[in-house]
């Protein structure tokens, strides 16, 4: 049985919280539904005492069948089809997002193969995909933040880039910075890394740590970005140290350029942490994605020397402790996308469940609105650490 109003009116109550004219059609035994002889409404204190005797902690309430006095708030008849609408809304907009993420490969695709040929990159073609990003953004970022979630190993290097130039439009709006500072931090988000397109394959997809000497060479893509940038036409100053500071470091010892505090600009500073979040969240060849939480964690730990430290707080802020399309385990062990945070407390988003990890097995899916429910947050959690795959839930 679901505790969500959406589909049944019916919610799981703790029996703390029960009263007089709740109907209780069932108690709630391992975090399953176990029927009653009698169900109906609570007529007196001594059924609720019972319940309490009985060591009965939770059970579930039909709540369109309680009566008006019992503190229930009962659905309208609008909800439903409301409630359709916005979901159908959200699926639209995560269509659009994902026609998106399609053009945005298929043009750097396209470009890192002219690039390798020795062709010049052509900046507009990049201007145009950095609007449509930030009208994404702004129309709807949680759209964007589920599509980016579904990430493959073999296409890191093209949705790595995406999904930088995303986290920077995401990162400046935030900041309230100008939107064509935040057109130009993408253009360079989508550009950092193509510099790779000259490193040895065999490095740069070796399932495993690298050597000195095969460091070295992996760095050298920022010397390779340095040539490439020098032949493109019409690249902003601003998309330029996206693309060429983001292996830098407050204390000098980054790269290429050994850049020190302050001649690392803002938009450099943050491409610094968005590169190393998008990358520590990421599944590679040779590591499973980290969850958000543990990557903030790491960021954290790479401050105030490597990492601007109240960028790194801001960037917390900007993202929120369980970004949309992360996963969730929640107290009675659901697990769960984030698929709703907007204009929420960060404990409290929506969450889509579709797994129980205490029984391993599926469950209905139920969207669970946690300002609403008596379960919360337990904490967050990688793909890797479940036995499923959670993608056909996205």
């Amino acid at each position: 049985m679901s505790d969500s109003t959406e589909s049944t009116n019916i919610v799981k109550v703790p029996v703390s919280k029960l009263n007089l004219g709740m109907y209780v059609t069932a108690i709630d035994k391992n975090n399953n539904s176990v029927s009653i002889t009698n169900p109906g409404q609570i007529k007196s204190r001594d059924a609720i005492t019972k319940l309490i005797n009985n060591n009965i902690k939770l059970v579930w309430v039909d709540v369109e069948r309680s009566s008006d006095s019992c503190g229930l708030k009962k659905t309208s008849l609008t909800a439903k089809p409301l409630a359709k609408k916005a979901e159908a809304n959200r699926t639209i907009r995560q269509h659009q997002a994902s026609l998106l993420l399609d053009e945005a490969k298929g043009l750097i695709k396209k470009v890192l193969s002219e690039t390798f040929e020795g062709k010049a990159v052509q900046v507009e073609p990049f201007e145009r995909v950095a609007d449509k990003m930030i009208e994404s953004v702004i129309d709807d970022a949680d759209a964007f933040k589920c599509i980016s979630a579904l990430r493959t190993k073999d296409a890191y290097l093209l949705e790595h880039s995406i999904n930088v130039a995303f986290l920077m439009v995401t990162f400046g709006k935030h900041l309230a910075l100008p939107l064509d500072t935040l057109r130009q931090m993408a253009v360079g988000g989508i550009l950092h890394d193509i510099g790779k397109i000259k490193v040895d394959n065999k490095i740069l997809h070796k399932p495993g740590k690298l050597t000195p000497e095969e460091f070295e060479h992996m760095k050298l893509h920022q010397i390779y970005a340095i040539d490439i940038m020098k032949d493109t036409v019409g690249l902003s100053q601003i998309s330029q140290d996206v693309c060429l500071m983001h292996h830098e470091k407050l204390d000098g010892n980054g790269y290429p350029k050994g850049l020190k505090g302050d001649e690392i600009p803002l938009h450099g500073r943050m491409s610094c942490i968005v590169d190393i979040f998008d990358a520590l969240t990421a599944t590679r060849c040779y590591k499973e994605a980290m969850s958000p939480a543990a990557a903030f964690k790491i960021l954290l730990s790479l401050t105030p020397f490597h990492l601007d430290q109240k960028l790194v707080y801001e960037f917390i802020r900007c993202i929120g402790v369980y970004p949309v399309g992360s996963l969730v385990l929640l107290s009675d062990e659901r697990v769960g996308i984030v698929w709703e945070a907007k204009d929420r407390d960060v404990l409290h988003p929506i969450v889509k469940c579709f797994y129980s990890q205490k029984h391993k097995r599926y469950t209905d899916v139920t969207m669970v609105d946690l300002l609403k429910s008596d379960v919360n947050i337990e904490r967050g959690i990688s793909p890797s650490s479940l036995d499923v795959d959670p993608s056909p839930f996205y």
